[in-house]
């Protein structure tokens, strides 16, 4: 049994510890990360799995950014604790979150993963949307929420205004 929660200022550190634990050294130096320097998350698509103890077991984060000037969301990162791998956690909350932006009307997701893993939940390449180097353009990958939305929306990935 886990508990769905939005991410906390208190969870800050625990998740960021979770980050550290499940990617490698120097995630932060990532291009996605100078997308997010600066900029806040949107705290209601920032979701944590807690099972009955209260430990932390999962957690997502979605931050705004844009292409060609339009708004899209960056998902990512997502991780799961070690031992929690393989319950479906993390597609709990990659569907839980992409729901929960639907609802709040963002038409596109974009992120930079494993397109064999992300393409059951709808992702796919994006062809000529071009994130920060050294990104590999087989990574990029993205969601329309709305139907359309990402017919001519290509250029590079940008920072949201922080």
């Amino acid at each position: 049994m886990y508990r769905l929660e939005e991410e906390t200022e208190a969870d800050w550190w625990e998740v960021e510890a979770l980050y550290d634990l499940c990617f490698a050294p120097g995630r932060t130096a990532l291009s996605s990360y100078r997308l997010r320097e600066g900029v806040p998350t949107i705290a209601s698509l920032c979701l944590v799995l807690r099972d009955a103890d209260g430990t932390l077991a999962a957690a997502i984060r979605h931050w705004p950014a844009k292409v060609a000037g339009r708004d899209i969301l960056l998902l990512g990162p997502i991780a799961v604790h070690p031992t929690r791998q393989g319950e479906g956690l993390g597609a709990l909350l990659i569907t839980e979150s992409l729901a929960r932006a639907r609802g709040l009307g963002w038409a596109r997701v974009l992120l930079v993963g494993d397109a064999p893993y992300y393409r059951r939940f709808g992702f796919s390449r994006l062809e000529g949307v071009v994130m920060p180097p050294p990104t590999n353009p087989d990574r990029v990958l993205g969601i329309e929420l709305r139907d359309g939305a990402w017919e001519g929306v290509a250029g590079e990935v940008t920072r949201a205004q922080g």
